[in-house]
């Protein structure tokens, strides 16, 4: 009996230490590592189409503004800008607000647009600018600049993402602005990638300016010339506008195209610009 129970304790000893061992082996591994989060998903990109016809499509624009839309094609325009909430831009010989008005609805209630108008277009202006200015949208983000084209942005005005010009830049012809210095203007106004988008009516090619106060036309060279001597560089061009149909040859100022039923079907050029 006592053999075998000697033999019992030497067994029982062994199994002690044997689970003695395990429990130190266990105690002397590293601590298992935490399982890595699941992966989610990159949030999807904003799609600049769906966002500018968010913004043509919004419920408080005018009835005035919605007529101008088919012969603006402003969805177009505002993908072809690439607005984002928060940037600082500007419209130049802004006129009644059509533009402007796109512009802060692009940019939103934290961002910026500086309307200008040349001063001696302010006594016709007068009555639109004060509707224009009883819309909601336009009471938050708006400043005025009133001056002459020549020098178009106060000093406030600087590192600019976008400048636009809507159909005027041939109006500046007529004008005793020295473009060239106005364009340098719009370069140091803007931010390094920021740009300069000019949209205007078709003259035919190699007419110069000939054209610009009898049918309110301007050759597209001559603003590809102008704005690129100036240190811009030509980044885009937008082809929404054209309408090979145009023979060029008829006065394309607004009174003159809707009493001919013409209006918003002449051919147009859209040259976006960029300062490097």
């Amino acid at each position: 009996m006592r053999v075998d129970m000697s033999h019992r304790a030497a067994r029982f000893a062994s199994i002690l230490v044997l689970l003695g061992a395990a429990a130190c082996a266990e105690r002397s591994q590293p601590a298992a590592a935490p399982a890595a989060p699941a992966a989610t998903p990159h949030a999807a990109k904003p799609d600049p189409r769906a966002a500018a016809h968010a913004i043509v499509d919004a419920p408080d624009r005018s009835e005035t503004d919605r007529a101008l839309d088919p012969g603006r094609h402003p969805v177009e325009m505002l993908e072809l800008l690439a607005l984002a909430p928060g940037m600082k831009v500007a419209d130049l010989g802004a006129g009644p607000g059509y533009t402007t008005e796109l512009l802060v609805r692009a940019v939103g209630p934290t961002g910026t647009v500086f309307m200008h108008n040349e001063p001696t277009w302010l006594p016709f202006l007068q009555d639109a600018l004060t509707e224009r200015f009883t819309h909601p949208v336009m009471k938050t983000g708006v400043v005025r600049a009133d001056r002459p084209f020549e020098d178009p942005l106060p000093p406030e005005a600087a590192d600019l993402d976008a400048v636009v010009m809507n159909i005027i830049y041939h109006d500046i012809v007529n004008t005793k602005t020295d473009r060239a210095a106005m364009n340098r203007r719009i370069f140091a106004a803007l931010r390094p990638g920021g740009t300069f988008t000019v949209i205007d009516t078709s003259a035919p090619a190699g007419s110069g300016v000939s054209s610009a106060k009898t049918l309110h036309r301007i050759d597209e060279q001559v603003v590809r010339d102008e704005v690129t001597n100036a240190g811009f560089e030509l980044a885009a061009v937008g082809t929404f506008l054209k309408n090979p149909a145009d023979a060029r040859d008829w006065d394309a100022s607004p009174s003159a195209a809707t009493k001919a039923g013409r209006r918003g079907t002449s051919d147009r050029f859209v040259l976006r610009f960029v300062r490097r």
